[in-house]
């Protein structure tokens, strides 16, 4: 036995290089991608730290013909987005306009996921099928027909009318995710609370929302980006009101008629990427669990 042992201990180096040598062109394939995916961050990242005259007469890969050249850097272009260019008015914007945005259809799409997962009505199913139906219809088929309906109202311009549309926009996905997690718990852990005379109410407050809360976390951060990133809902809705113009509006402005700004460009889309980076490692590891959960049965 004693000689089996050690035969096995010496089989064990050369198991290990040998799934090493095996997994490594994958794990090649993998670093290649991510460094291809990065590229063009990598690219911006440089850029807004150069000086516009070099932004406008060179690539930004020549800054590795002299990579210890820290005169090249300057922080001037940060400087001059967070000062003079009312970045900030728009970071305050748009947090006015994600975390509502994202509030709301978390709140409704909670509801509705349970009412479909756990609750016996006529047209259940049909309901939940026309809602996963939603998810193909583009939000670009709707914008003249609300916008019309804004201008009636006299919402457009105003915060209300972007928090209504992304929570519109938003909840045929959240009411999807949220229903196949609910859908996934426990039926007994239900049933026994409805024997102890729990309502509908009191189950979903004490037991579905705390069980939830992966999926609720990762719809939360697929909304939020969004809402942070769009352009198309927030300058239809918007117009021109500067008083309420989101980062990603901004940014579009700074470019300049001619396009001639590109080093406060490159500033500002960095200053922008701070708050979904955040709220996206901050969530991180409720997002894959999230997603994965209910992904079999529901």
């Amino acid at each position: 036995m004693a000689r089996n042992i050690v035969r096995i201990r010496r089989h064990r180096p050369a198991n290990r290089l040998s799934q090493v040598l095996s997994q490594a062109p994958v794990h090649g394939a993998v670093v290649f991608i991510a460094l291809l995916w990065s590229l063009p961050t990598i690219g911006l990242l440089i850029s807004s730290f150069r000086q516009p005259v070099a932004l406008l007469e060179t690539g930004w890969w020549t800054l590795f013909q002299h990579p210890f050249d820290f005169t090249q850097f300057h922080l001037g272009n940060y400087l001059d987005v967070l000062t003079r260019q009312g970045m900030g008015q728009a970071f305050l914007n748009s947090l006015m306009i994600a975390i509502p945005a994202t509030v709301i259809p978390i709140a409704i799409a909670a509801f509705a996921a349970y009412a479909l997962a756990w609750m016996e009505f006529p047209g259940r199913q049909a309901l939940f099928a026309s809602i996963v139906g939603l998810l193909v219809v583009p939000l670009q088929m709707t914008l003249i027909p609300v916008l019309r309906t804004y201008n009636q109202l006299g919402w457009s311009g105003t915060f209300l009318a972007v928090w209504l549309a992304h929570a519109a926009y938003g909840l045929p996905l959240g009411i999807y995710l949220l229903r196949n997690y609910i859908a996934s718990l426990p039926r007994d852990l239900i049933e026994a609370a409805a024997v102890d005379g729990a309502s509908h109410l009191n189950i979903f407050n004490r037991l579905v929302i705390p069980l939830s809360m992966p999926a609720i976390a990762s719809f939360a951060v697929f909304q939020f980006l969004w809402v942070w990133n769009d352009l198309l809902v927030a300058l239809v809705y918007l117009g021109g009101n500067q008083s309420v113009a989101p980062v990603t509006l901004v940014l579009r402005n700074l470019v300049g008629d001619r396009g001639q700004d590109w080093h406060l460009l490159t500033a500002g889309a960095f200053v922008s990427m701070m708050i979904p980076l955040m709220v996206f490692f901050a969530l991180q590891r409720y997002f894959v669990r999230g997603l994965l959960a209910g992904s079999v049965k529901g």
